[in-house]
């Protein structure tokens, strides 16, 4: 199992060639690939065309959908935030702490492209799916 950031899929649909969209594309159809509620809402708001979004919306449609905040994850996601904020280190996005505090509590690694969750596996352990070489 692997959760997918935003910041892939939307590369995904885009058809930006990269180590993680190629990653994404082989692992579709061969592992459960998970996607969380706000990761959809943060992809599919994207889309200008309707009919790109209706598309989009059914190919995620059969990928399994994870509820990513709730009160436990809200508040690992706060002392998360704190812990490296203390640390002298600033995640631009809430939601990005939300996610990856989901990924850490229930042991998920994470594909993406966003600088943000570097600090998250850096400093608190989040499980990083490397994209292969394209």
């Amino acid at each position: 199992m692997v959760l997918v950031d935003s910041s892939v899929w939307i590369d995904y649909f885009n058809g930006v060639a990269s180590p993680e969209t190629d990653t994404l594309d082989a692992l579709l159809g061969q592992d459960l690939v998970l996607i969380g509620d706000l990761i959809l809402t943060e992809v599919l708001q994207g889309f200008r065309e309707e009919r790109d979004y209706r598309i989009a919306r059914e190919l995620l449609d059969p990928l399994e959908l994870r509820v990513l905040c709730g009160q436990e994850v809200a508040l690992l996601a706060a002392d998360n935030y704190r812990t490296l904020r203390a640390r002298g280190i600033t995640v631009r996005k809430t939601i990005d702490v939300i996610i990856g505090s989901y990924c850490l509590l229930h042991a998920l690694p994470l594909l993406h492209t966003d600088r943000d969750f570097d600090a998250l596996e850096t400093h608190l352990g989040l499980t990083v799916i490397r994209g292969t070489v394209s």
